[in-house]
């Protein structure tokens, strides 16, 4: 079994419900990590870049697409590269990292 390593760790802002987040578009702030990894990561090839996993702890109406899929091409990364996002609640994201890494570690990807 293969080993999976966390190579960043970065996330979006937290907010209030109705706060001063609440008028950006959810890919639009699911993109700034994404955007934020690439600038530190400048050695990674990213064509290279199997998936992407997004918790989403409250997807609904306008949210009601695919985040991760969006968020990936607004940061410019590879159109070739899928996006999965993941609604767990409150465990979301940590749904999204344990997601990515059981694909690793069962060799079904890579990076």
């Amino acid at each position: 079994m293969s080993e999976a390593y966390v190579c960043e760790g970065t996330r979006t802002p937290i907010g209030k419900f109705g706060g001063s987040l609440s008028s950006i578009r959810t890919d639009d702030l699911a993109a700034l990590p994404l955007i934020s990894m690439k600038k530190n990561l400048q050695k990674i090839d990213w064509e290279n870049l199997e998936e992407v996993f997004f918790g989403n702890a409250n997807q609904a109406g306008e949210d009601n697409r695919n985040i991760a899929r969006m968020a990936l091409l607004l940061a410019d990364l590879p159109h070739t590269v899928p996006g999965i996002t993941l609604n767990r609640l409150c465990a979301s994201g940590m749904e999204a990292i344990s997601s990515a890494s059981r694909m690793i570690k069962s060799n079904e990807a890579d990076m």
